[in-house]
C-alpha cells in the first residue's frame, strides 16, 4: 500500500476525500460554494501524495457530477478555450490550478467515451486536449525558461505530470503537424489579435529544436519553417534573428539593393501568411528616420490602387507610421497597407477625422483601460492608433474575444467595413469624453450613466479599439433592449437599424416566435430569404449593404447550442458553380461543425480574408433573423417547394428538433 510522507495510506486520503466529494453533491446549490472550496484543497492534498492523480482521474466524472465547476466559467466545457489553460496551470490560486487539472481530467473522460457532456462530442474533446498539449509543449519538452521557473509552484511537478499523462493517452502522432495546420487555418482568416497564433508559432519552435519525445514534423516542416521564419527572420539581413539592435545596425551599413531586397522581402513574409514581424516595424521607422521613404510602398506590398492613395496621403500615412508602428505593435503595418488597399481615405472626412486622432489627448480612463489591456511598452494612445489601423484594413478581422459581446464586435466590423466616418466619430467621443451618446427611436441614449450590458468589466483580451469602445455600446445595446422588452417581439426587429446604421432593411423577419419560441410560418421565412437575398430568386440584386442576422449555433452533433450575431456579407457562386452565402462571424473563428454535414468554411470557396461561407440552403437551416430592405423586385422568381421542403428537414434535424 502507498504511504504518504506523513505515513498516512493514500487509500485513506481518498476516502477522506470521497466523504467531502458525497457532502459537495448533497449539498444545496447555495452551499456549494463553501463545499467546492473544501473539495478543491481536499483535491490539492491528494494530488501531492504519489499516485494522486490517478485517485483524482478516477473521481474526474464524479466531481464534474458532484457540481465542482458549478456557478464558475468550467460549467460549460464546450466554451473553454485552450489558449486560457496554460496561464490557468501557472497561476499562485492553488484552487484554480487544481480545477484546471480536474477540468483536463473530465475532457479525458469525454475524449475516451467515459462521460458525456452537452455540447462537447468525443472528437472536440480530443481536438481541445491535442491543442493544450500544442499550446504547452514546451513543458512537456522540458524546455523551461526563466519566466516559468519563476512562476513554479507547489503543484508544478503534478501539473507536468498531468501534460505527460495527457500526452500518452492522446497521443503524439500529428500533434505537431495538427497544430501548423492549425496555425495556418486561423491566419487565413486574417485575424486581427494573433497574440495567442505567436504563442503556437513559439511552441513550434521550441518543438522542431527538441524533436525528442517522439514527435515528428517532417511533413509540416516547409509549413512550419513559413511560419516561424515570418516572425522571427522574415529577410536576409534578419534570418538568424539576430535581435533588433544589430538588425537596425545592419540596415545602416546596407546599400541600396539590399534594402530594396528586404522591402520586398518584408512584404511578401506579411501578405503570405498575414504575421508582421517586429523586424518589420524596425525597418519602416529606419527608413522614414533616414529619408528613404521611397522604400513605403514596397515594403508594404501595395498595388496600384495603394499606391495611389499613399501618393495622395503620404504625410498622413508617415504620422501614422509614426505613431503607430513600433517593435510590439508591428501587425498595425499589415492594417495599413490594408487600409491603404481599399482606398477609404478618398472618403471625405476620413483623412480630417484621422489627423483629429493622432492629435488627441485621451481621458485618463481610456489610458488606464488601454494599458491593463494591452501594457505598457508603447502609450496608450500609439495602441489605440495602432488598433484603429488594423481594424479599418481588417474589418472582417475583429473578433469578441471571451466575452458574451457578439453584438458589439459585429457593430464595429460593420462600422469599419460600410461607415468608417461613424467609427471614428465614436472613438472621437469616448477619448475626449470616456462616453457614447446614440440615439434610439429619437431619444438619445448616454453611455455614461448607463448601467453595465453584458460586458461588466473592461474586456482584457481584446483589440485596442473594442477594449475602449465595446463597454459602452454593450450598455446602449443592453438599455435599447430594455426599452422594447414589453413589445411582444423580439428586440432585434428596433434595435439593429437603430444600433448599426440606417441600411439596416426595415423588413423583419424571424423564424420562430417569441413568445413560444416555436417555428412560425417556417416555410414563408425560407421562401423570403431566397426572393431577398438569393441572385436566381431576387432578379439578380446583389447584397448592397452588409446586414445583421441571426443564427441558431449547432454543435457537430446537430444539437443546438444557442443564438448568435453575424453579418450577411455577399451572396455568390463559387468557383464550383454553387451559391453561397458568405458571412461574417464575431467569434475571433468560423471553423465551425455545425452538425449533420454542415461544415463552415474559411477558405477555398470564394471567401475574401475575413468571411465564412456554407452553400446557401445549408447557411438558411440555421437562419433565425434577417432584415429585408423591402425593394421588391417584379423580376423574382418562387422558390421551389422541394428546395424549402429540404431546407425545413436540416432544421427540424438540428436547432428546431424541439421547436416543430
Amino acid at each position: 500500500m502507498t504511504m504518504t510522507s506523513e505515513g498516512t495510506p493514500i487509500k485513506q486520503i481518498a476516502r477522506s476525500f470521497d466523504h467531502m466529494l458525497g457532502q459537495l453533491a448533497g449539498a444545496t446549490p447555495a452551499a456549494k460554494f463553501t463545499y467546492q472550496g473544501r473539495v478543491l484543497d481536499a483535491a490539492k492534498r491528494l494530488l501531492k501524495q504519489p499516485g494522486g492523480l490517478a485517485e483524482l482521474e478516477a473521481r474526474a466524472v464524479a466531481l464534474d457530477a458532484a457540481g465542482i465547476f458549478d456557478g464558475t466559467d468550467w460549467a460549460a466545457p464546450s466554451g473553454l478555450v485552450p489558449g486560457m489553460v496554460g496561464n490557468a496551470l501557472k497561476s499562485p490560486d492553488m484552487r484554480l490550478v487544481v480545477l484546471e487539472c480536474i477540468s483536463l481530467l473530465r475532457f479525458l473522460a469525454v475524449a475516451r467515451g467515459e462521460h458525456s457532456q452537452p455540447g462537447l462530442p468525443m472528437e472536440h474533446a480530443h481536438h481541445f486536449l491535442t491543442q493544450v498539449l500544442a499550446l504547452n509543449l514546451d513543458r512537456i519538452l522540458g524546455a523551461h525558461h526563466e519566466a516559468s521557473r519563476l512562476s513554479e509552484h507547489e503543484l508544478t511537478p503534478i501539473v507536468d505530470q498531468l501534460l505527460q499523462h495527457l500526452l500518452e493517452v492522446v497521443g503524439t502522432e500529428g500533434i505537431l503537424g495538427r497544430l501548423v495546420d492549425e496555425v495556418w487555418r486561423i491566419l487565413r482568416q486574417r485575424p486581427i489579435q494573433v497574440g495567442h497564433v505567436k504563442s503556437m508559432i513559439l511552441q513550434i519552435a521550441l518543438a522542431l529544436g527538441q524533436q525528442s519525445q517522439g514527435f515528428n514534423a517532417s511533413d509540416n516542416r516547409l509549413g512550419a519553417d513559413r511560419l516561424i521564419s515570418a516572425l522571427f527572420g522574415p529577410t536576409e539581413l534578419c534570418r538568424e534573428d539576430p535581435g533588433l539592435d544589430v538588425y537596425r545596425s545592419r540596415l545602416a551599413a546596407a546599400d541600396t539593393g539590399t534594402l530594396q531586397t528586404e522591402a520586398s522581402g518584408m512584404a511578401r513574409a506579411m501578405h503570405d501568411t498575414g504575421l508582421v514581424s517586429d523586424y518589420h516595424a524596425t525597418y519602416l521607422r529606419f527608413i522614414l528616420d533616414s529619408g528613404q521613404g521611397h522604400f513605403l510602398p514596397d515594403s508594404l506590398g501595395l498595388s496600384s490602387t495603394g499606391l495611389d492613395c499613399l501618393r495622395c496621403y503620404q504625410p498622413l500615412v508617415q504620422q501614422l507610421i509614426d505613431v503607430a508602428v513600433h517593435p510590439g505593435t508591428a501587425q498595425s503595418i499589415l492594417g495599413i497597407s490594408l487600409m491603404l488597399e481599399r482606398g477609404i481615405l478618398y472618403s471625405p472626412p476620413i483623412a480630417p477625422s484621422l489627423w483629429r486622432l493622432l492629435g488627441a489627448t485621451m481621458s485618463p480612463e481610456c489610458e488606464a483601460g488601454l494599458s491593463a489591456a494591452l501594457g505598457d511598452a508603447v502609450t496608450p494612445h500609439s495602441q489605440l492608433v495602432a488598433g484603429l489601423m488594423t481594424l479599418l484594413g481588417q474589418p472582417l478581422g475583429i473578433g469578441q474575444g471571451n466575452n458574451p459581446t457578439c453584438q458589439a464586435a459585429r457593430a464595429l466590423s460593420i462600422w469599419a467595413l460600410n461607415d468608417p466616418d461613424y467609427l471614428l466619430w465614436m472613438l472621437a467621443q469616448v477619448t475626449a469624453n470616456d462616453r457614447v451618446v446614440m440615439h434610439f427611436e429619437g431619444e438619445a441614449l448616454d453611455s455614461a450613466v448607463l448601467p453595465a450590458g453584458l460586458a461588466l468589466h473592461t474586456p482584457l483580451d481584446a483589440d485596442a479599439v473594442s477594449v475602449l469602445l465595446v463597454p459602452h455600446i454593450d450598455r446602449i445595446y443592453a438599455e435599447m433592449g430594455r426599452r422594447v422588452a414589453t413589445r411582444g417581439e423580439d428586440p432585434h426587429r428596433w434595435i439593429n437599424p437603430e444600433l448599426h446604421g440606417w441600411w439596416v432593411g426595415r423588413e423583419f423577419h424571424i423564424a420562430v416566435d417569441i413568445m413560444t419560441g416555436k417555428l412560425h410560418d417556417y416555410d414563408k421565412f425560407i421562401a423570403d430569404f431566397h426572393l431577398a437575398y438569393h441572385p436566381l430568386h431576387n432578379g439578380n440584386e446583389p447584397v448592397v449593404h452588409p446586414q445583421p442576422a441571426g443564427i441558431a449555433v449547432t454543435d457537430s452533433q446537430g444539437a443546438f447550442v444557442g443564438w448568435h450575431a453575424i453579418t450577411i456579407i455577399r451572396v455568390a457562386l463559387d468557383q464550383a458553380g454553387e451559391m453561397r452565402v458568405y458571412f461574417f462571424n464575431p467569434n475571433n473563428d468560423s471553423g465551425q461543425d455545425w452538425g449533420l454535414g454542415i461544415v463552415v468554411s474559411t477558405h477555398g470557396n470564394g471567401e475574401r480574408l475575413g468571411e465564412a461561407s456554407l452553400p446557401f440552403d445549408q447557411f438558411t437551416s440555421r437562419l433565425y433573423i434577417f432584415h429585408d430592405d423591402g425593394l421588391k423586385t417584379p423580376l423574382f422568381v418562387p422558390v421551389e417547394e422541394d428546395k424549402i421542403s429540404a431546407i425545413r428537414d436540416m432544421a427540424h434535424q438540428s436547432w428546431a428538433r424541439a421547436r416543430i
